[in-house]
């Protein structure tokens, strides 16, 4: 087994093709030392507003809130929506459990449906088949930085009259007809854990296509304070607030996450490339009218047992992991399940989420196929 720590120039370093590892620097230690010499660590300072603009400029929208988490982003969206017990929401059937575990927050119920074969995503026909008259939501989960058919979701959700919020929480960069993810549905939902495009070590990010309704969403992630009225609290409100320390390594992060996505799609394309040949090797399509920003690539592979493939991997250096389990395997959201969702259980027994960190050069994005091929030889 190859040794997953070296000594180099007196530190230790991962001596593997990373999987998902965050890209930290000395411009993110020049930021956040502004952040400590300023004192402004906590939640009041100028590091998050300038973050909140920052990002909604990058992505094309009006305005944003910075939260503590991708899933506290989605919690507000549906308590702004009113969303609550006795109401159904839509959601994929394989995707991460941040996703469905708002919904359960609010005491709504999850509908599970199947996704794509092809895509990966939301099935809009499954979607469609799901409605009835408690459905309040749709959430559409780009996953792994691939795009939703978003124009036939969002039209499924006018006939019906009801929210989408997109789960963009891995697909910040991703496209869809020319605009940002993010962007379709009544709210967009982002992540900055430590494994994302970009990150702030936690942190998540909160952007409407009705600036508006964002307004309430800042006070109720400051504990329901009322910023008119000195030290009076109008709402039962959330501790959902970034700090100044996090949105200063946002800054720097922003600053360099052209690159960053130049590198995850470049990955791609390598993959791609060096991968498609082996017929037991099925790419995630993307949608016509959508630009994936692949913050991970995934595959599946026909034919090979994947616990026992990734650890033959990780043990020549290659970090991968498989990809989400169906939702519905877990106890709190089995007694939900009333389908197979076939899609969703083929792709998770045959998926696998390849090396992507930005912390990889492409010698090594080949180096890890050249390893893969061999392995599946």
């Amino acid at each position: 087994m190859k040794d997953p720590f070296v000594q180099k120039q007196g530190f230790i370093i991962f001596n593997m093709i990373l999987l998902d590892a965050p890209n930290l620097g000395s411009l993110e230690k020049e930021y956040a030392g502004k952040a400590i010499d300023a004192g402004f660590i906590s939640t009041f300072g100028p590091f998050v507003p300038e973050f909140e603009k920052k990002f909604a400029a990058f992505i094309g929208a009006d305005a944003a809130v910075s939260l503590q988490s991708g899933t506290a982003a989605l919690h507000m969206a549906l308590h702004q929506l009113g969303i609550g017990p006795g109401d159904e929401v839509i959601i994929p059937a394989l995707t991460f459990v941040g996703s469905v575990n708002p919904v359960m927050y609010t005491g709504a119920v999850p509908v599970f449906v199947d996704v794509e074969e092809s895509t990966w995503c939301l099935d809009p026909a499954a979607v469609e088949r799901a409605i009835t008259s408690k459905t309040k939501a749709i959430i559409a989960v780009h996953l792994y930085g691939n795009v939703c058919a978003m124009t036939a979701l969002m039209n499924i959700a006018k006939r019906h009259n009801i929210h989408v919020i997109e789960d963009a929480t891995e697909s910040l960069g991703a496209v869809y007809n020319g605009k940002a993810t993010g962007l379709y549905g009544t709210f967009g939902c982002f992540s900055f854990n430590g494994n994302k495009l970009i990150t702030t070590g936690g942190g998540g990010m909160l952007v409407s296509s009705d600036s508006d309704r964002l307004e309430p969403v800042r006070r109720l992630i400051n504990q329901g304070k009322d910023k008119t009225r000195e030290g009076f609290f109008s709402d039962v409100g959330f501790n959902y607030r970034m700090t100044n320390l996090e949105a200063s390594v946002g800054l720097a992060q922003m600053q360099r996450i052209d690159d960053f996505l130049r590198q995850k799609r470049k990955y791609h394309v390598i993959y791609r490339e060096e991968l498609s040949n082996f017929k037991r090797v099925i790419f995630p399509q993307e949608p016509e009218g959508g630009s994936g920003s692949w913050w991970l690539t995934p595959v599946r592979i026909m034919g090979e047992n994947m616990d026992i493939l990734r650890q033959r991997l990780v043990d020549l250096g290659v970090q991968t992991r498989r990809v989400f389990r169906p939702l519905t395997d877990f106890p709190p959201f089995a007694p939900f399940s009333s389908a197979e969702y076939k899609n969703a259980r083929l792709i998770y027994e045959q998926g696998l989420c390849l090396p992507g960190s930005t912390l990889n050069s492409k010698e090594d994005i080949r180096e890890a196929c050249r390893i893969i091929k061999n392995e599946l030889s």
